[in-house]
């Protein structure tokens, strides 16, 4: 597995990151406790060392337990993410990164997790209701009580990571990142690049739009959140199947499925230190383990970047 310093943080991180999201059943179909387990321990096992999750995984904290029952006995293998400042209220997920309430979700963390400290603690997305150096100065002070070991923010834009960074150190961001979602390539990767910024990206195969498997939102039960994505259904969908069919030619030439070709441009492309994948199956994680074990060629970066902007 390929691995890289993760900006200015001191971490090593595999360029591939499992996605704990899947594994709590939110949203999802089809989820159980021995496949999820055996999911994160595949992980380890072919060098995926960056397992990313979050509280608010689950109506109540369910990723981060399966993710603490996992690693039990392999904490050393494993960079450690999770997240603070959005939880659940009656359904409906609210934000709140107080300096009270994250110390709160720090703490809880900490226990579900089963560890001593974790590798990197981020804020979940901007809250409107907090001013920045509150939350920023919230993460410093666990940064110095050695409960977390990087600070990151997700969902954040340039301005938002200039002003946290005026109030503590700032060492990653998670921004959502594909072939067909790409507006942070205008000035939040050039930004991070600037000032070593690690940047692990989510949904760069968009839950599956971008696969061997692509299929139309009324395909998936009532109860899956794709069913009503707008990525899944009308003209967007349509005109993401035709770039799917032009892209399994090039992914065909390497002995690549489509979400390996995928995987490997995502990582490959200025400014990104590691692509978050989820699953929920140990086989989906060898498939993807696999997709750095061959490269692409110059010329089929170019057509690929030619299919991707004619989308």
């Amino acid at each position: 597995m390929v691995t890289r310093e993760f900006g200015s943080s001191g971490l090593r991180v595999s360029a591939l990151a499992l996605g704990c999201w899947p594994i709590a059943g939110v949203g999802w179909t089809g989820v159980n406790e021995q496949d999820s387990l055996a999911t994160i321990r595949q992980a380890l096992d072919v060098g995926i060392n960056f397992v990313d999750t979050a509280y608010m995984y689950g109506l109540g904290g369910e990723s981060e337990i399966l993710v603490g029952k996992a690693i039990a006995g392999r904490r050393a293998e494993v960079v450690l993410a999770t997240k603070c400042g959005v939880h659940w209220d009656g359904g409906k997920a609210v934000r709140d990164s107080s300096s009270a309430r994250i110390q709160e979700e720090c703490e809880a963390s900490l226990r579900r997790l089963n560890v001593d400290a974790i590798d990197l603690y981020q804020v979940h997305a901007p809250d409107p209701g907090t001013s920045f150096q509150e939350t920023a100065q919230a993460l410093e002070r666990l940064l110095r009580q050695g409960k977390i070991r990087a600070i990151g923010v997700s969902n954040f834009d340039v301005a938002q990571m200039q002003e946290f960074s005026r109030h503590a150190p700032l060492h990653s961001l998670q921004p959502a990142y594909s072939m067909i979602r790409r507006e942070i390539e205008r000035d939040i990767l050039p930004y991070c690049e600037e000032h070593r910024i690690g940047v692990c990206v989510y949904c760069p195969l968009e839950r599956g739009l971008l696969t061997d498997g692509i299929r139309p939102g009324e395909s998936y039960p009532a109860e899956d959140s794709r069913r009503q994505n707008s990525n899944f259904l009308g003209d967007s969908f349509a005109r993401t199947r035709q770039m799917v069919m032009r892209l399994q030619s090039i992914a065909r030439e390497n002995g690549m499925t489509l979400a390996q070709l995928v995987l490997n441009w995502t990582v490959h492309q200025p400014g990104v230190t590691v692509a978050i994948v989820g699953a929920t199956r140990p086989h989906q994680v060898l498939e993807n383990a696999h997709a750095l074990g061959r490269s692409l060629t110059a010329d089929q970066m170019e057509r690929i970047r030619k299919i991707v902007e004619s989308r």
